[in-house]
């Protein structure tokens, strides 16, 4: 009990040191806020009606508190772009964004462990250091320019997916899993590679263990070997860094979802 009042309270205080200085960033950039979200051409009488909706002219700290206390309540303040509520946004966004997350992960996990399992039992080998080159090519590319050669080779020349657009799944499971492919193929072809390295790592070091040797001299197979006996201890790291990658995808897949125009939380505001 005590470790998870620690834990919260840490997390707590890294909350309030980021949304703090974020209050700090903004209130210091070289720009007029309520002109920017006035808009061009507006009038003075238009930015001072900004600025005391908005309550910029109000201090820094008196303007954190308001939010503070609305966000305890779980009021997030309105997008000034669309107007609408954020929590509200993000209820009615997150479920796009959460369904992308799962379905990249899924398929970078499917890349992931057989080409682990390849590269690790057959390690110094050639196909272990083909496999660890095409590993550093993907991981050179960022996941747009992933995505703008996906779309051109299974969307406009081989057209087995749209290259933009999304169906709800109420429309029906293929339809809305065909929208999703590319988008999930753009993430997974980026995020299988610290996946495969690290199970690749641990498996290696699995693999010189007595009890891996005892298991060779039973006589058990190659496959009862490494899918029996290596891979469950070998995959402690490799659960960290898939949660890892989960959760900084929520908010990383932004330009992959206005690339795709899906309607998840990056594309909202």
């Amino acid at each position: 009990m005590l470790f998870f009042w620690t834990k919260f309270i840490h997390l707590l205080l890294v909350v309030l040191a980021v949304t703090l200085l974020t209050f700090v960033m903004l209130d210091r950039l070289p720009m007029d806020v309520a002109a920017e979200v006035a808009g061009y051409g507006a009038s003075s009488a238009d930015l001072a009606t900004v600025r005391e909706e908005l309550g910029l002219n109000r201090p820094l700290a008196v303007r954190y508190g308001h939010w503070l206390a609305g966000a305890a309540r779980g009021d997030l303040g309105k997008s000034f772009a669309s107007g609408q509520p954020v929590g509200e946004a993000i209820r009615s966004h997150l479920p796009v964004t959460l369904e992308l997350v799962i379905l990249a992960q899924g398929f970078a996990l499917l890349l992931a462990l057989p080409l682990a399992l390849i590269s690790a039992w057959k390690a110094g080998s050639r196909l272990d250091r083909a496999v660890r080159t095409i590993a550093f090519g993907f991981a050179s590319l960022p996941a747009f320019a992933v995505a703008i050669g996906l779309i051109i080779l299974l969307a406009l020349r081989l057209g087995l997916f749209p290259a933009t657009g999304y169906t709800p799944l109420s429309a029906g499971i293929w339809s809305n899993l065909k929208g999703f492919m590319l988008p999930a193929l753009s993430i997974a072809l980026v995020e299988w590679v610290p996946l495969m390295r690290v199970l690749r790592s641990d498996l290696i070091d699995t693999l010189q263990e007595d009890f891996i040797l005892l298991a060779r001299c039973k006589g058990l197979s190659d496959r009862q070997i490494l899918i029996g006996h290596a891979l469950r201890p070998s995959c402690f790291t490799l659960i960290t860094l898939f949660g890892m990658q989960a959760a900084s995808l929520i908010g990383g897949a932004v330009i992959i979802e206005l690339l795709f125009s899906l309607p998840g939380v990056g594309g909202c505001w």
